[in-house]
């Protein structure tokens, strides 16, 4: 097997688990709303996630582990995406809030500094930011 080939299996087992974190913040509170449901099908084709990978994962994603990347640039913008996903639905809720901030330290941000950088990407995305600026402002947060 290839290098190439070895490093591509790594990179979608990364996507799956960033897919899974979606699915789980998406049914944190109990129901799918439409604005969440039009994101997942959008992640999971930007993800090359399967129609048959889709639904095991939606189905379960407690099964799939977070893969967190190296780059520190791929670790804010997945917590980019899964801030989107908090805000779906029209609003951020409490239980979403709190899975977006274990989900956080999972993508190696500093637990110490989680809830204020989580709270800075709902703001950023809320405030309709784009990506070069979410990642601008968090790595200045993350710094502090």
């Amino acid at each position: 097997m290839a290098f190439l080939d070895l490093y591509s299996i790594g990179k979608h087992k990364q996507e799956i688990g960033h897919f899974a974190n979606i699915v789980k913040i998406a049914k944190a509170d109990g129901t799918i709303s439409d604005g969440e449901r039009a994101l997942l099908a959008k992640a999971g084709e930007r993800l090359n996630i399967t129609l048959e990978e889709f639904t095991i994962i939606f189905n379960n994603p407690e099964k799939f582990p977070t893969n967190s990347p190296i780059s520190y640039d791929e670790r804010i913008e997945r917590l980019f995406r899964l801030s989107k996903m908090v805000l779906a639905s029209g609003e951020a809720k409490l239980i979403e809030i709190n899975l977006l901030q274990k989900i956080a330290i999972r993508l190696n941000f500093k637990s110490d500094n989680t809830e204020k950088i989580c709270k800075k990407a709902i703001d950023l995305v809320l405030n309709n930011s784009d990506l070069d600026n979410f990642i601008t402002e968090i790595k200045k947060l993350d710094q502090e």
